[in-house]
């Protein structure tokens, strides 16, 4: 057959099987494998794509996926009718899983040829024979098995199915939604039932500490400044730590992370754990000395700071909930909210969220939504908040502060009630002037 017509051929059984096209079930790469950058797929998504590699045929994502295959594909027809048995060529320029993607097309279609990947986005294709490729296939030699195709699929699942193996504490800051994430991305979807969140979570993860959790509780028990952020709460505890004391945890740094000592880079994937790692160190040697009369032996063990923070495990912080944490190993403490506050606005024009916001910021912080031209609610997770505020803006000119009921401040309901005395006056209306008239004898 002709290389043109082979070329047409092949790529046109290619777009039979594209989505939308075909009932045929075909590989298909999860979209995060599309991009640059690390793969990742969680259970779900890596069964679906080893039940589409057994089966053995393709599905195109895109018009520029299904441009580099038949670019591959001609080269290859083009080469291979001249070509001798053991030649080879290179296709360059191959992204991604679109490396596996051409090999496993080309190899379907050709029986007499293998393939290989070279790294550097290349790809090695050689005539072989027919015998020759049996040998190959499913030998260490076949780069297209299953395995090694679903093991860099999962790219960075990998490295969370080490974690998960390894039952090390696992150590964030408020790391709730990092929990959620790590459970939706790498291990299933989310569950509708809290209950089997958190009892998948302590599975994978049976030892939590949340250095939120931990410097929260130090905070209320020391007279230490006020803090906003992780880097924040890392800087006081360096301030408050004597560096000279012989016991207090000595942090090195890696050599590739050398700068961290030097430049500050919050939100870092690399600097953000360095914070994490020492506020944990440092919080925990606090603890230590807190809890003991004597001094504390020179370079105390990870195993006396994990007893000192055995009240905090894995009692992750919930954000302006009605408890202060969740419990992963447990049941959680008993649910209460503080109030919710609404601000009543007299003789202040184009006041907004955000100026309500800046208002109240010196005092204590708030979630401030508005609730009508002139109403703001603002919610807290602390009572002692609401209670100061309630008393400092008592008798201010132009806010005037309550606790927010549902009966006299919502504006549906205000909006209903409203409604409701119209109908009934018109009603009694009704009633006292077309009353029925009197009979006579």
């Amino acid at each position: 057959m002709p290389a043109l017509d082979l070329a047409n051929l092949l790529f046109s059984n290619l777009l039979q099987e594209s989505p939308g096209e075909s009932n045929q079930p075909g590989i298909f790469f999860p979209p995060q494998f599309f991009e640059d950058g690390i793969p990742y797929m969680n259970e779900v998504q890596e069964k679906i794509l080893s039940q589409h590699l057994l089966a053995g045929s393709l599905k195109v994502s895109s018009a520029l996926d299904r441009d580099v295959l038949k670019k591959a594909i001609d080269e290859v027809t083009c080469w291979i009718v001249a070509a001798e048995e053991e030649e080879t060529m290179i296709l360059q320029d191959l992204n991604g899983y679109q490396i596996f993607d051409v090999q496993l097309v080309l190899r379907k279609a050709l029986q007499n040829v293998w393939t290989q990947p070279l790294g550097d986005k290349k790809v090695m294709v050689r005539k072989v024979s027919p015998q020759h490729r049996q040998l190959l296939e499913n030998s260490p030699y076949d780069y297209c098995r299953e395995e090694l195709i679903l093991l860099s699929a999962r790219g960075f699942t990998n490295l969370f199915q080490t974690l998960v193996k390894a039952k090390k504490p696992l150590v964030g800051h408020n790391m709730l939604m990092d929990l959620m994430h790590l459970h939706d991305k790498f291990y299933k979807p989310l569950p509708e039932s809290y209950e089997e969140f958190k009892r998948n979570i302590h599975n994978l993860f049976p030892v939590l500490i949340d250095t939120k959790t931990v410097t929260k509780s130090i905070w209320k028990k020391c007279p230490l400044p006020r803090v906003l952020n992780l880097l924040e709460v890392y800087e006081v505890l360096c301030r408050n730590l004597n560096p000279k004391d012989s016991t207090c945890p000595v942090i090195a740094l890696a050599s590739d992370c050398s700068r961290y000592a030097e430049k500050k880079s919050p939100h870092e994937a690399g600097y953000d754990a360095f914070l994490c790692g020492s506020v944990l160190l440092k919080s925990a040697h606090l603890l230590l000395c807190r809890s003991t009369d004597d001094a504390v032996e020179a370079d105390p063990s990870f195993s006396q700071y994990l007893t000192v923070l055995a009240e905090y495990l894995n009692k992750v912080n919930f954000i302006r909930g009605g408890v202060s944490s969740i419990n992963f190993s447990g049941k959680d403490a008993p649910c209460e909210h503080p109030p919710a506050l609404v601000v009543h606005v007299r003789g202040w024009p184009e006041l907004n969220e955000r100026k309500i916001y800046e208002e109240f910021k010196p005092l204590c912080l708030f979630d401030v939504r508005q609730l009508s031209k002139n109403q703001f609610i603002m919610l807290s997770n602390k009572f002692k908040h609401v209670r100061l505020v309630l008393r400092d803006y008592r008798h201010h000119p132009h806010l005037r502060v309550s606790v927010y009921r549902h009966w006299r401040h919502s504006p549906g309901v205000s909006c209903l009630l409203q409604v409701s005395g119209i109908v009934a006056l018109w009603s009694l209306l009704a009633f006292v002037l077309g009353g029925a008239p009197c009979c006579s004898l």
